[in-house]
């Protein structure tokens, strides 16, 4: 993150008083365990400061174990190799400062327009900056994991080694099997070479993350299995009701939607486009992000779980000091145990 003067003579002296004046008002963490509860989201709260995040990867670079603990500890012999200034914002004994930190990139988020002040879109945005470098660099992990020759790009066999040629032969498309996997391989090789390169290989890895449509087509075809109760693949009413407006209703609460939520049949409708009463895989496309929501979706979640935190006056703003007053809601992931890395064993699951 490069340098920048963000602020004038007289601002600067003034957040200079408030680091050496403050006053910690909220020691008290928030329940940040509530926000997956809610939403049903096995994702992690998403690592708000991409100065944890390199901290974390030193950390693991060397071989070291889970560096916080509920004291605000870091290892300073990780902060040394982190990139950038790092050993600016921890201390001797390993406290992280998280009031200086947040000092620090209050006006990197607030950009758009620099009044000093966040709006939802700036904290969306700064949170989907963090996800899509994490996911950058899983992906870039895997294709140093799994690229065995070196030339830049993955075959089927160099991914999935526990397939034999008689598996892909074979070709069977039940669930979990090498024709199945073979079609979403497909669906992300764009120049169809038969390899992905590092972007097609992204698609491939986070595919709820992907704009790729036909990967997103794979993926409701899957979720549809599942909420299908009477097996006609597709979408009934009823099913939508129970099934897909339940959790639609859910993440409405964290979206700008929440005063003016469509009820289950104004939603049917508007998304039963060919009115035939069903909905099929390519009408269902806007709700992927509501049931199988990927990081870059959370990120828009996590913005409003914070301003809904944080803002105190409610005015639909963060101003830094109410930033500050709530620091432990920014940093509580910093110390809760989750792979800030992103371990993609979990894509050979069940979808």
């Amino acid at each position: 993150m490069g340098k920048a003067v963000v602020y004038p003579a007289l601002a600067t002296a003034f957040v200079i008083l408030m680091i050496t004046s403050r006053i910690n008002k909220h020691d008290n963490k928030p329940n940040l365990v509530g926000l997956n509860r809610r939403l049903g989201n096995p994702f992690p709260i998403p690592t708000f400061d991409p100065l944890v995040v390199t901290i974390h990867r030193v950390a693991e670079a060397k071989g070291l174990s889970e560096q916080g603990d509920p004291g605000h500890r870091i290892d300073t012999n990780v902060v040394v190799e982190a990139a950038g200034d790092a050993h600016e914002y921890v201390s001797d004994d390993g406290a992280l400062n998280m009031t200086r930190r947040l000092m620090f990139l209050f006006p990197f988020i607030d950009n758009a327009p620099k009044d000093g002040k966040v709006n939802f879109e700036e904290l969306q945005n700064w949170n989907k900056e963090q996800a899509v470098e994490r996911l950058i660099y899983r992906t870039e992990k895997e294709m140093e994991l799994h690229d065995k020759d070196d030339d830049g790009n993955i075959s089927f066999s160099e991914y999935f080694p526990q397939f034999s040629k008689e598996h892909i032969e074979k070709n069977s498309v039940a669930h979990g099997e090498a024709g199945w996997w073979m079609i979403q391989f497909k669906n992300a090789d764009v120049d169809q070479d038969d390899f992905l390169d590092t972007d097609e290989f992204n698609d491939f890895l986070h595919p709820e993350d992907s704009s790729n449509e036909e990967i997103q087509k794979w993926i409701l075809k899957e979720k549809i299995r599942l909420l299908d109760d009477d097996g006609d693949k597709q979408i009934n009413f009823a099913e939508f009701s129970t099934h897909v407006y339940s959790v639609y209703k859910i993440y409405g609460e964290f979206e700008a939607i929440k005063n003016n939520l469509s009820t289950p049949e104004e939603k049917f409708e508007a998304l039963d486009t060919n009115k035939d009463e069903f909905l099929d895989v390519k009408e269902l496309l806007p709700m992927l992000s509501y049931l199988k929501p990927g990081e870059l979706s959370y990120a828009r979640y996590y913005a409003s779980y914070l301003i809904q935190q944080a803002d105190d006056n409610g005015d639909g703003y963060l101003s830094l000091e109410e930033m500050l007053d709530h620091e432990h809601t920014f940093y509580t992931t910093v110390y809760d145990n989750v792979d800030l890395y992103g371990d993609d064993d979990h894509f050979h699951d069940e979808l």
